[in-house]
């Protein structure tokens, strides 16, 4: 998802920062980004690390002038029943998929505001909405997400700084996160098995979800904060019966 916001914003023509701890990944972004005209640095970026959230925000500053936009896309699934659910699975989950927010968001104000304001989006799940039995350590992550961008929202306004926050609930969306499913069943056929989970009647595509967090980076949500976003193709709507079909 990370990825298509990039190429999105980049052929809107905002200057990017490309963080991940996947280097080569990252890499590859910022090269096609520039060699097709766009502007894109590429930093290494532990979103459970301060500092390292320090330097991203610094690096955005230094090549381009200042920061207007953060998407916090960053996250892991997996996870198991809560009673298979160890210690170090809940820290971990917490720590990347929470804590990461956190830390991005507090990092990037101060960088904001000098700027003259700007525009927070952060990426929940359609799990961070409802209980999914079989993953509760990501659905109580992605739930935290929710109720921080409410947080900021209502601070930031408070504080008139001008800087906007909201989230993002995407329904099951085709990458990597579900690789391990795609290796124990096939792309296809596990892509139509979560499918069927949403009554759209098929999993959504990373492009899906960028117009979407694009009009929110955008002046034209201006009067935009403290929302919440379902992009989950009804799979929150109504009261059919849900398994749990894992992470956005």
């Amino acid at each position: 998802m990370g990825a298509a916001e990039a190429r999105l914003f980049a052929r809107e023509g905002a200057q990017i920062v490309v963080g991940d701890v996947l280097e080569a990944e990252g890499r590859g972004v910022e090269a096609e980004i520039n060699a097709k005209g766009g502007k894109a640095v590429f930093v290494h970026l532990d979103v459970t690390s301060e500092a390292d959230w320090q330097k991203a925000v610094g690096a955005a500053q230094s090549h381009f002038g200042r920061l207007n936009v953060l998407v916090n896309n960053a996250g892991i699934g997996g996870g198991g029943r809560i009673e298979d659910t160890t210690v170090e699975d809940w820290d971990r989950m917490m720590a990347i998929n929470s804590k990461g927010v956190f830390l991005g968001t507090k990092t990037a104000i101060p960088a904001m505001r000098r700027a003259g304001g700007g525009s927070i989006i952060n990426i929940s799940s359609a799990a961070g909405l409802v209980g999914t039995p079989a993953f509760p350590a990501y659905s109580a992550s992605k739930g935290a997400v929710r109720l921080l961008s409410k947080s900021v929202a209502l601070y930031c306004a408070e504080k008139k700084y001008g800087i906007r926050c909201n989230s993002v609930h995407p329904g099951g969306v085709d990458t990597p996160i579900f690789n391990p499913l795609w290796q124990a069943m096939g792309h296809e056929q596990g892509k139509a098995l979560i499918g069927s989970h949403h009554p759209i009647g098929r999993m959504a595509e990373p492009n899906d979800l960028g117009e979407l967090i694009l009009w929110l980076a955008s002046d034209r949500s201006a009067f935009v904060t403290g929302a919440e976003f379902v992009a989950d193709g009804a799979y929150t709507t109504g009261l059919r019966r849900r398994t749990g079909f894992g992470p956005s």
